[in-house]
């Protein structure tokens, strides 16, 4: 079994490593900016690979999330060609069909990490204010 599983994951690091290629080069599509591939997962029978990508459009916006829509789609349009160009790379029996998602992990990472420094900048804030104060009781003798 876990023989299996390594030879699984082993297919998608490769198919990961083909598909970042075969996008950058081979996908001519205007509307498919700068994609980079974060995961692939690859079912255990070899039916499908789950994609997971990442695109250059920050922001909470309803165009920003369009444009990423827009671009999951453009890429599952792609999905047969793709797979019959990483079909000549992998020398599989079976082919996975492959399934496009977009992840957001880069931008809530981010989120997350403004909303920590935030927190650190207040309580730095909040610290030096407190400080402040025991100066100014200290000096005062009354």
């Amino acid at each position: 079994m876990a023989k299996e599983n390594s030879r699984i994951r082993r297919i998608a690091d490769q198919m990961q490593r083909d598909l970042s290629v075969i996008i950058q080069q081979e996908v001519k599509d205007p509307r498919l900016g700068m994609v980079t591939l974060n995961d692939v997962r690859v079912s255990k029978d070899l039916s499908y690979a789950d994609i997971y990508f990442t695109c250059m459009v920050f922001g909470e916006s309803a165009e920003a999330d369009i444009e990423r829509s827009e671009q999951e789609a453009v890429l599952n349009k792609a999905s047969g060609f793709l797979r019959t160009i990483l079909a000549r790379e992998l020398k599989l029996r079976v082919m996975p069909l492959l399934r496009f998602h977009y992840d957001p992990t880069l931008e809530s990472g981010a989120r997350l990490s403004g909303l920590i420094n935030e927190a650190v900048r207040q309580d730095k804030a909040r610290n030096a204010e407190d400080a402040s104060d025991d100066n100014s009781s200290d000096e005062d003798p009354s």
